[in-house]
């Protein structure tokens, strides 16, 4: 029998690392520093006001700012390669819409894939479009927009942030289910297609609620549909779309992903403190006035969630006949 006096000091010192390498490694605090939320496109749209809605509470929960990053280009994706090749720490953030779900068939040559490369982490808000034009245009109502548009074929133009964005997807798939001939009026920015209705150089356009509704109480467009199931509670004489063209239907959202590696510790505590935040009335009305309806879940639902809206965009892409970039 081997004594304890035998076991040398190296063998102590051997037995000592081994056990020191088979005990689990700490991790690292998370946050440790300042957490980025790239929003792929300019600031002023919904995306970005619904962002900075959360920074302050996130950042009361976490105890690290927030700092939010716009990343406009190329309909999303240069902002979108940049969340999707940052380090997968949990300190970069992505808002997402449905233009990167729209993406995934319109720009097949984009350097990343969506559900590939970043991971769902909290979905945020259900949002509505709404149709408007110019008051100089003589329609009130969608019957009158199809039947002047029919008379005039081609004659309507309507304008975008540039194809393959939710709404240019919303136009076409109208164009299609009334049977018009439309022209389509691409711009850089959302703004700059929003300032162009306003000023009459283009008569009408789909656009976020959350962005038109102080246009439409000032009276500088006209609405006229709504683009969900039921009618909006913020604009509820405003009737759908569907009311008109039976079946018609957009309806988007916003969400947060991370980089895919990113520790499922990290997302699993940003998605249970989003649930919450978004949550309490703050939070919730003031997504209401902005016409969007929360929608918490967890991340595996989120991410089922966009696999469906990306199906769901490749058929109306299909339909509408938008061509891939």
């Amino acid at each position: 029998m081997v004594g304890p006096s035998l076991i040398t000091p190296r063998r102590a010192i051997l037995a000592a690392a081994l056990g020191a390498s088979s005990a689990p490694r700490a991790q690292p605090a998370w946050p440790n520093r300042p957490v980025r939320i790239i929003i792929p496109f300019a600031p002023s749209g919904g995306a970005d006001t619904f962002t900075r809605l959360m920074t302050e509470p996130l950042a009361a929960a976490f105890g690290q700012p927030f700092i939010v990053e716009n990343r406009p280009g190329g309909g999303g994706v240069i902002g979108t390669d940049a969340a999707a090749k940052s380090t997968p720490d949990g300190h970069t953030l992505l808002m997402l819409t449905v233009t990167l779900t729209a993406n995934e068939t319109l720009m097949p040559n984009r350097p990343y894939v969506l559900l590939r490369d970043l991971a769902p982490v909290a979905s945020l808000n259900r949002t509505l479009q709404v149709l408007v034009v110019n008051p100089a245009l003589p329609v009130t109502t969608v019957a009158e927009l199809v039947e002047w548009a029919k008379t005039r074929p081609g004659q309507l133009d309507y304008a975008t942030a540039g194809p393959g964005t939710p709404y240019h997807i919303a136009f076409e798939v109208f164009r299609h289910m009334a049977g018009i001939q439309v022209q389509h009026i691409p711009f850089r920015l959302s703004g700059d297609a929003r300032n162009a209705v306003v000023g009459g150089q283009v008569p009408a356009m789909f656009d976020g609620i959350a962005t038109m509704l102080p246009l439409i109480r000032a009276g500088r467009v006209r609405a006229l549909a709504t683009t969900g199931t039921e009618r909006s509670t913020l604009m509820p004489d405003t009737p759908t779309v569907a009311e008109t063209l039976p079946g018609y239907e957009q309806v988007g959202f916003n969400g947060l992903l991370a980089p895919f590696a990113t520790p499922r510790a990290v997302i699993e505590r940003l998605n249970a403190e989003i649930n919450r935040i978004i949550a309490t009335d703050a939070i919730k009305d003031a997504f209401a006035r902005l016409g969007a309806e929360i929608a918490p879940m967890p991340p595996e639902a989120f991410g089922d969630v966009l696999r469906a809206d990306i199906e769901r965009r490749r058929v109306w892409i299909n339909l509408a006949g938008i061509q891939p970039q």
